[in-house]
């Protein structure tokens, strides 16, 4: 099962997030099939960018977003084109 997560990255105490797709039993920081984008928490406030096609395209194929992947689709939306 496919799952969209963050995958931790930085230093000791100054994380930052890849968010990828990535095989649902796979380690947090293993391999990953695709990168999806940033979130970094340590900015005020929060950097988030989203490749939200790509990500919808992934959701299409059946993997699940995480809870926290969730909530940060839903607080930053696609641009309107």
């Amino acid at each position: 099962m496919l799952a969209i997560s963050l995958m931790r990255m930085g230093a000791k105490g100054k994380p930052f997030y890849r968010v990828v797709v990535k095989e649902k039993r796979s380690k947090r920081d293993g391999q990953y099939i695709e990168n999806l984008g940033t979130y970094n928490p340590m900015t005020n406030p929060a950097d988030v960018t989203l490749r939200h096609d790509r990500i919808q395209y992934w959701i299409g194929v059946g993997a699940q977003p995480t809870d926290t992947v969730k909530s940060l689709i839903k607080n930053n939306p696609a641009a309107a084109e």
